[in-house]
């Protein structure tokens, strides 16, 4: 006998583990000083989301610029953690959603809709940072935008699938709180050789 079944009352931490491992990314990518670094030596430039810094080739100390002395840079840093605050004002409901053992579906659904406010807010200033930052900023040899500004956007794409899953889940509130009997699959004694 093999048995089916939806075991996501089990499971349920998994949507704020994801939260969480997204506010993780946030975290690196507003203190990460990769938010653009020159591709290849020698390395005269690197930016976070806060400044600008460059160097010669031959100097080891980096002179460094703020960016919010430009309205750009303080948009896209403002967009950036305004969304940031919301996610983990989402981590905490979400937390106490699936802390409580009688869960309230439509206030999970809300947290989705929380979710989505956060990616917009995220996507506008990832979008406004390399945009306005080419531009403005005078670049120095061969860069990139890097690791920390990928973080950014990881953050984001699993923002959006947990956005997704949060607004999608009270459509299995049955499967969840385990409301529902197992569906059961029996095989004849004949055709058990052909199952392993």
């Amino acid at each position: 006998m093999v048995v089916c079944g939806l075991a996501c009352w089990r499971c349920r931490w998994l949507l704020p583990l994801l939260l969480g491992l997204a506010i993780i990314m946030g975290i690196i990518a507003l203190a990460g000083r990769g938010w653009l670094e020159s591709e290849s030596e020698p390395y005269v430039q690197q930016a976070s989301l806060w400044e600008s810094c460059t160097r010669g080739e031959e100097d080891l100390n980096w002179n460094c610029e703020s960016l919010m002395d430009y309205g750009w840079g303080r948009a896209a840093a403002a967009t950036y953690l305004v969304g940031f605050v919301i996610l983990v004002i989402c981590f905490a409901l979400a937390v106490i959603a699936f802390s409580i053992e009688i869960l309230r579906f439509n206030f999970v659904r809300g947290i989705g809709g929380l979710l989505f406010v956060v990616a917009a807010f995220q996507i506008i200033g990832l979008v406004i940072y390399p945009v306005k930052f080419t531009e403005e900023i005078p670049l120095t040899g061969d860069n990139m935008f890097s690791w920390a500004y990928g973080f950014g956007w990881a953050s984001t794409v699993v923002v959006i699938g947990c956005a997704f899953f949060f607004c999608c889940l009270p459509n299995w509130e049955d499967e969840v709180l385990g409301n529902i009997k197992p569906t059961c699959y029996y095989s004849s004694p004949e055709r058990a050789p052909y199952l392993n």
